[in-house]
């Protein structure tokens, strides 16, 4: 992907952008709260779809 132009790349990514750093501390806040209280040894990625 190295070789691809931005626009390329980012049309293979489900939602259609790059990940930024909000989408990454969203989730780290997220597991850090009591709503989570039930969620153990998952592994969550925050990449805009790309891993479905």
């Amino acid at each position: 992907t190295a070789d691809l132009p931005e626009k390329e790349v980012r049309k293979i990514i489900p939602l259609n952008r790059f990940g930024v750093v909000d989408d990454v501390a969203a989730t780290v806040n997220f597991l850090c709260s009591e709503e989570q209280s039930y969620i153990h040894g998952q592994v969550i990625g925050v990449n805009g779809g790309l891993a479905i």
